[in-house]
């Protein structure tokens, strides 16, 4: 049994320059309808007595056609008005058709994989040479996306090829050792359990990364001075294991969100203050309403960070010092990733004595009626 048939295929060009003959066409039956029909109301209107027009002149010489010739004339031309409207017709659908003939081939070569092509149309400037510049902004946005997640992918199996590749060589080892006891494996399994861990806190990121480049499931109004507060208490002991001092200014800050990923957002800017500080050093969390924004601002100690490596930092697995901290260089990826989910403001400032102040600004909750 088979399905329906699909419909027979019309080109555009048939299509226009089917419309146009009729246009062209019509205009020749109306043009000849003021000249005949006049001509048939006088013939038919002469005076008793009067002998009939032997011809159709302008000049009064009595030389020129008759009203029966005319006639004959008018038919015969319209006639041959239809191919020659067709073939017009035809000419002039081609002739508008031609740049979007380009655009559709050279978009299918593009959309083939050479997205560093472009339409490039020029002048005049019309509606179709604004659908070309607006395709090329398109796959100016695909190739970056593109490119982009092509360098995602290769440094995520990159930064799980290498906890990988050390959990391997650990148990090789102690499985090569035939003098191991039972200390020794437990010291090594727990250091499995250690990579495994670390390897789990990537997956999570990179998980949590993902949702917020895919955009808000959930809305509902929140106060980011209570998760603020509930970030900082679950934070206390490893900011204690790493000498840091956490101090904070928390006001109320009522917008709107999705709750789990604003909490990863605060959760990232505490963690970030917490490890990228020196022993002995501060961070410090503020929430506020001013103006027409809620903010919160997560300031820190530590090394001095140039300011033209600040915008790197927003971008997956980009550390200033790479292994120097524990974490995975996606703590500033996901805050940027969140904010713009939230459609919120991110400004990252370095600090003369070092450190960063980080600020994410969210549009406020609306009243309730």
């Amino acid at each position: 049994m088979t399905g329906p048939q699909p419909l027979p295929r019309r080109s555009l060009q048939t299509r226009l320059a089917l419309a146009y003959a009729a246009g062209i066409y019509l205009a020749g039956v109306f043009v000849l309808v003021l000249v005949d029909v006049p001509l048939l109301s006088v013939q038919s209107t002469k005076p008793k007595g009067e002998p009939a027009p032997a011809s159709v002149t302008g000049t009064g010489t009595g030389h020129g056609f008759s009203l029966q010739q005319l006639l004959t004339g008018s038919a015969l031309a319209l006639v041959i008005l239809v191919p020659v409207s067709l073939a017009l017709g035809r000419l002039v659908a081609g002739r508008f058709l031609r740049p979007l003939r380009t655009i559709t081939s050279t978009a299918q070569h593009i959309s083939a994989g050479n997205l560093h092509q472009r339409l490039g149309l020029g002048e005049p400037v019309d509606e179709l040479s604004e659908l070309g510049h607006t395709l090329d902004d398109l796959f100016a946005r695909l190739q970056a996306a593109f490119d982009a997640q092509r360098h995602f992918v290769a440094n995520a199996s990159h930064e799980l090829r290498t906890p990988l590749a050390g959990l391997r060589t650990l148990l090789e080892v102690a499985l090569a050792d035939p003098e191991a006891d039972a200390a020794t494996l437990r010291a090594v399994c727990e250091d499995a359990l250690a990579v495994g861990a670390h390897q789990e806190r990537l997956v999570q990121a990179l998980l949590i990364l993902a949702t917020s480049e895919h955009g808000i499931s959930r809305r509902q109004n929140l106060d980011l001075a209570e998760v603020a507060k509930g970030v900082i208490a679950s934070r206390r002991e490893e900011a204690e294991k790493h000498a840091v001092e956490l101090t904070e200014k928390i006001t109320p800050a009522i917008t709107a969100g999705d709750p789990r990923l604003i909490e990863s957002l605060v959760a990232n800017l505490v963690d970030n203050a917490i490890r990228h500080n020196h022993c002995g050093g501060q961070a410090h969390i503020t929430t506020e309403q001013s103006g027409p924004w809620v903010s919160i601002t997560v300031t820190n100690t530590g090394p001095l960070v140039p300011d033209d490596q600040l915008r790197q930092l927003i971008h997956p697995f980009q550390r200033l010092a790479p292994g120097r901290h524990d974490g995975h260089g996606l703590g500033l990826a996901i805050i940027n990733a969140v904010a713009q989910a939230h459609h919120a403001a991110l400004a990252i400032t370095s600090r003369p004595e070092g450190g960063l102040a980080v600020t994410v600004r969210f549009v406020p909750a609306p009243a309730d009626d």
